[in-house]
């Protein structure tokens, strides 16, 4: 029994390990997603890796992905939340995955 709440110990910390910022991601082709943001976002953001403004309304993809607080569930939970003058986008589990690989993959750049 006391080889069984190890096991599971190990394997918990195992997973926490391989969900924090840094380890592979597992979700989406950022590739896709660039094809997503540039059909459907770049009239209102600019969505390549060289833009980093802060200030700018609404936000660069590049600023938003170097924000400290950006995580894969921060963008997620964003992007299906309505906020501001943004059109409210239905995006296929896919597709999310796809935006959130290539947003985040700019902080990388």
């Amino acid at each position: 029994m006391r080889k069984i709440g190890l096991i599971l110990n190990l394997a918990t910390v195992l997973l926490v390990i391989g969900s924090t910022p840094g380890s592979a991601q597992a979700f989406g082709d950022a590739i896709a997603g660039r094809e997503i943001a540039a059909a459907w976002c770049a009239g209102c953001h600019r969505i390549s890796a060289q833009d980093r403004d802060v200030n700018r309304v609404p936000p660069d993809f590049g600023a938003i992905a170097r924000m400290p607080s950006m995580t894969e569930l921060a963008l997620r939970v964003f992007l299906q939340t309505p906020h501001g003058k943004m059109p409210r986008y239905q995006f296929s589990p896919k597709e999310m995955d796809d935006i959130v690989a290539y947003v985040l993959g700019l902080g990388k750049q």
